[in-house]
């Protein structure tokens, strides 16, 4: 056989895979109008929620005449960002720092155990059947309905008469129950293979070490989508703690940030934006670290293993 010969069966063979394999049909393909508007979209939708970050860093760089007396968003005559930064972090006796402290506590903790508990309660309703677990389903889409809000006054209630009111545990046990992250955790646990559970029980592997050695490992994606939607609700809470505390020892940075705006809105617009800037900081941070873990968690649970 020749070397020409030879070096045409490679291509020989690819044409073949070629034919074997079925045709797509042109309109699968997007047209180029579509894909026009199409980023047309997603670029106005990109400027939408950009924009604001946008100009709250441009405030935070501005003097208080600039802020006036310049446009919006673009730069002012001085760079002002690290005397309003240090403003902000000396202001009160330093109360931001601590309430930035609080806020990390209360969300990291709510993260952590709220996930382990949306994912084991995922886990039960994936893959065991039991009894009363059609109308517990039902119990868990109706707290998604529901708006936080309406559990608020009920939940003080209880938490006054067990005596855990301004504490740290009347923030952090609210927070940690979440009923979409054990919707999300149902759908993620059903990608999990039941011959991989079979296997682990006849190697004598209990409930609790199958889900928290293989279970969790093979759905860690899913696991940091589910505590980075509870971490970004714990963040933002306001209503919870403006009941639970009293004070501004324990407040997290979103509520302390509000009580400023109300002491001097005139005096403390500056500190208030440049707070609401450093606060964005820590989210935005967690985000772009745990990015490839999100992005594959969101799509791991929409196909079925």
């Amino acid at each position: 056989m020749s070397s020409t010969t030879l070096l045409t069966l490679p291509t020989r063979r690819r044409a073949r895979a070629a034919d074997d394999e079925p045709n797509v049909p042109s309109s699968v393909q997007p047209s180029a109008g579509t894909k026009t508007i199409t980023m047309v979209v997603l670029t106005a939708v990109a400027l939408y929620f950009l924009l604001p970050l946008w100009w709250l860093f441009v405030q935070t760089t501005k003097t208080r005449p600039d802020m006036v007396n310049t446009p919006s968003l673009w730069f002012g005559s001085e760079l002002n960002l690290w005397e309003n930064i240090r403003s902000v972090l000396t202001y009160d006796g330093g109360h931001f720092t601590q309430w930035l402290g609080y806020s990390l506590l209360y969300a990291g903790a709510a993260a952590v155990v709220g996930t382990v508990v949306s994912m084991a309660c995922g886990y039960a309703f994936a893959k065991f059947r039991f009894r009363g677990r059609r109308y517990l389903l039902v119990v868990i889409m109706a707290g998604m309905l529901l708006p936080a809000a309406l559990l608020t006054i009920p939940l003080f209630f209880v938490f006054s008469a067990l005596g855990i009111v301004n504490t740290v545990w009347a923030i952090i046990i609210p927070s940690c129950v979440s009923p979409f992250g054990v919707f999300l955790s149902i759908i993620y646990c059903q990608t999990v293979p039941d011959e991989l559970i079979e296997a682990a029980r006849l190697d004598g592997a209990s409930e609790v070490r199958i889900f928290f050695t293989i279970v969790l490992r093979l759905l860690s994606p899913a696991v940091v989508t589910v505590a980075l939607f509870i971490y970004i609700g714990t963040w933002n809470e306001f209503l919870l703690p403006m009941v639970m505390l009293r004070g501004k020892d324990m407040l997290p940075v979103t509520l302390g940030l509000y009580t400023w705006q109300n002491y001097d809105t005139e005096m403390l617009t500056l500190q208030v934006l440049t707070g609401s800037m450093l606060s964005v900081i820590p989210v935005i941070v967690l985000f772009l670290g745990l990015q490839r873990y999100w992005r594959a968690g969101l799509t791991q649970g929409a196909v079925k293993a």
